[in-house]
């Protein structure tokens, strides 16, 4: 794709997820409203579903560039696999947000989105050559059905998952560019982060608008198949781009795994709610994870082409970064 593709590829999905916000909030205002529980950050009752715009400007985009530049989708029904698996997570999402549904056929569902995004995967596609091929696929597909959750759960306050999405997506844009990625993911990805940025004014603190299950479990979808494709030739970039979801949210279950908690239960026990409870500001809390972000996407693309030894200097760097701002983010709690 050339420059002028590109930039209308992001301001195209920023406009359309805008425009199909303004015209959904009434609608969503009066059967999606988000009630205060025990997760939630916010006090009065707010419109959720905001993932339905973000979702269909990513789509509606990537379909109008697949039809009008063909030669940009090089397998298109594998495109069309993986976005069909988001829809399905979409549609899951948005009778969540309107009616919650039980834990345990929440998850199946997930899994069954993500075996079929898996088994969408190019066969020869190999991440960790040394495991047999059926097993790395069963570890695939556990990752994704985990990231697809830790999205959502992360989901907690303003502007988080913009704060994590937006440099994600827009360094795997970047690393497509550079050959890191098939030009259809790289398109997948460009979409996905200007329909992001069109979401991120109606979600500014404090918020009109959430993203809703609607929104974090596809979002996670995506992340996911991109981040697999990333895998393949550049395992150490893909690790470092997620790294403080990761973090935060698998740390915060095996926490809660130790003290008997049900994981299945609201909480708040990620590192960026503590902050938020210890009176860090929601600014300062989403800036910090933006910052950190955009460090991991500078280290990430260092390692492009960079020695295995460099590459793993990369990584405990970025270690480092997110064990720094999961303690300053906890510290907030006691102060």
């Amino acid at each position: 794709m050339t420059l002028a593709i590109d930039l209308v590829v992001l301001a195209g999905a920023a406009f359309i997820t805008a425009t199909l916000i303004v015209l959904l909030h009434p609608l969503l205002q009066r059967y999606a409203l988000a009630r205060p529980n025990a997760r939630s950050s916010h006090r009065v009752p707010t419109p959720q579903g905001g993932g339905i715009a973000v979702m269909a400007g990513a789509i509606v985009v990537v379909a109008a560039v697949a039809l009008l530049e063909p030669q940009t989708v090089t397998e298109a029904w594998r495109l069309a696999v993986v976005f069909t698996a988001a829809v399905g997570l979409a549609i899951v999402g948005v009778t969540d947000d309107i009616r919650p549904l039980e834990a345990w056929p929440r998850l199946v569902l997930q899994a069954l989105a993500v075996a079929i995004v898996v088994a969408a995967l190019p066969p020869a596609l190999r991440v960790v050559p040394i495991l047999p091929w059926w097993i790395e696929r069963a570890l695939m597909t556990l990752a994704l059905v985990w990231l697809v959750n830790l999205v959502n759960f992360m989901d907690g306050i303003d502007w988080i998952t913009v704060a994590e999405v937006v440099p994600v997506t827009a360094a795997l844009a970047l690393f497509g560019w550079n050959g890191a990625l098939p030009a259809d993911a790289t398109l997948t990805a460009l979409a996905l982060c200007g329909a992001m940025l069109g979401f991120a004014p109606f979600n500014r603190p404090v918020a009109k608008l959430f993203l809703g299950d609607v929104g974090s479990l596809p979002t996670g979808l995506l992340l996911g198949w991109l981040l697999i494709l990333l895998a393949e030739h550049r395992l150490a970039a893909a690790v470092l781009l997620p790294l403080y979801y990761l973090a935060d949210a698998t740390i915060t279950l095996l926490r809660r795994l130790f003290r008997g908690e049900r994981i299945t239960q609201a909480h708040r026990s990620h590192y960026y709610q503590q902050a938020i409870d210890g009176g860090m500001s929601v600014h300062a809390v989403v800036g910090r994870i933006f910052a950190v972000n955009l460090a991991l996407a500078a280290l990430a693309a260092a390692t492009l082409g960079a020695s295995w030894e460099l590459q793993i200097l990369a990584v405990i760097g970025g270690i480092a970064l997110v064990a720094a701002l999961l303690a300053s983010l906890s510290r907030a709690k006691v102060r």
